[in-house]
């Protein structure tokens, strides 16, 4: 299973705890690619108005796989608290994107490092998508197509009719710090701030997200 995790320095420990809560989970073997930018060398961020780094490389999942098969993408500040096979079972062939049809008015006008947090429509699908990279209607993802597209094109999956877009459940991108805690979600999502940032360290369902952090950073230890 081919997964893609949004990667930003600026909080290069969101990736990795995203990483390790989707090996520890996982009843399937997972190959994890971070979508760094500094990575991508087909393609030129010439966006100004993203919030990391992450925002429109997204995009090029298809791209990247050959435009063949199937591929998860999800940003870095997320957790998983189920097997992702689970998701990865969702899959339909007629559909050339998944995702969770979120319909909410954020409760911030700010979020991490100070971005602005505007609300628009769809927001948040493009956060956590199964890919169908070999759709047709997907081969217009080419790397100058992004480069070029903007933020409402592609967030919005404009390039694709709606019967091409694929509902999910809810539980697979849960927003707690919008939501509120959540005991029955599958994917955790701190689309405000991960909880790594301080103003976020106490956001709800954070302990889940610091205890996945000291898992991984553990390492068994030999004793005296």
């Amino acid at each position: 299973m081919k997964i893609f995790i949004g990667y930003d320095y600026r909080e290069a420990i969101a990736y990795h705890v995203c990483s390790n809560s989707i090996i520890r989970h996982s009843s399937v073997l997972v190959s994890l690619t971070p979508l760094a930018l500094n990575n991508l060398r087909d393609y030129q961020e010439k966006h100004t108005d993203g919030s990391n780094q992450f925002i429109y490389s997204r995009f090029l999942v298809p791209r990247l796989q050959n435009y063949q098969g199937w591929a998860v993408y999800m940003d870095g500040d997320m957790l998983l608290r189920a097997d992702i096979a689970e998701l990865w079972a969702l899959r339909d062939d007629s559909k050339a994107v998944m995702c969770v049809h979120h319909e909410y008015k954020t409760k911030a006008s700010l979020k991490y490092l100070g971005s602005s947090n505007p609300d628009y429509p769809r927001k948040n699908w493009s956060s956590v998508v199964l890919w169908n990279c070999g759709h047709p209607a997907n081969r217009v993802l080419t790397p100058q197509f992004v480069e070029g597209a903007t933020g409402a094109q592609l967030h919005r999956f404009t390039w694709l009719s709606d019967d091409l877009i694929g509902e999910i459940p809810k539980v697979w991108n849960w927003l707690p710090d919008e939501f509120g805690p959540n005991p029955e979600s599958k994917l955790l999502h701190w689309t405000l701030g991960t909880p790594c940032f301080h103003e976020y360290a106490t956001a709800p369902m954070a302990e889940e997200w610091h205890r996945e952090a000291l898992l991984a950073n553990y390492s068994l230890q030999l004793r005296a």
